[in-house]
């Protein structure tokens, strides 16, 4: 587990996967690992923008990035899957936008913690 989150810390954006309308949707988000959390930048149209906005429902996301070398086929990734909440603590917001560089859209205003439950990681070697 320690040597995943070392590479978490080492690695550009990853996929999310949550459910939007009761199917499985994946998007590409940036990430930042905090003490004991993942955390990732949204926006507010987005399906995960209402997470944790007191349903009293149990969020679950799972976060997964890698790591390829295209000339000699070593890889690795790792799945970080948990409970999810928006952040809604304002200097908390602006610590995370100011660590979190959008590399997609930046109206990606919001952000959400993902408590990890579960780390998996997989190598990939000659």
């Amino acid at each position: 587990m320690a040597e995943s989150l070392r590479l978490l810390g080492n690695v550009g954006p990853g996929r999310v996967l949550f459910t939007r309308n009761t199917l499985p949707a994946i998007g590409p988000v940036d990430h930042i690992p905090a003490v004991d959390d993942v955390i990732v930048r949204t926006h507010r149209g987005s399906a995960m923008a209402a997470y944790g906005r007191g349903t009293g429902a149990r969020t679950v996301l799972a976060y997964e990035t890698d790591g390829i070398d295209a000339i000699s086929h070593l890889s690795w990734s790792i799945v970080v899957t948990g409970s999810a909440h928006l952040v809604t603590d304002p200097a908390e917001l602006d610590n995370s936008r100011g660590r979190l560089r959008p590399w997609a859209d930046p109206l990606t205003d919001l952000a959400v913690h993902i408590h990890p439950e579960v780390i998996t990681g997989l190598r990939l070697t000659v």
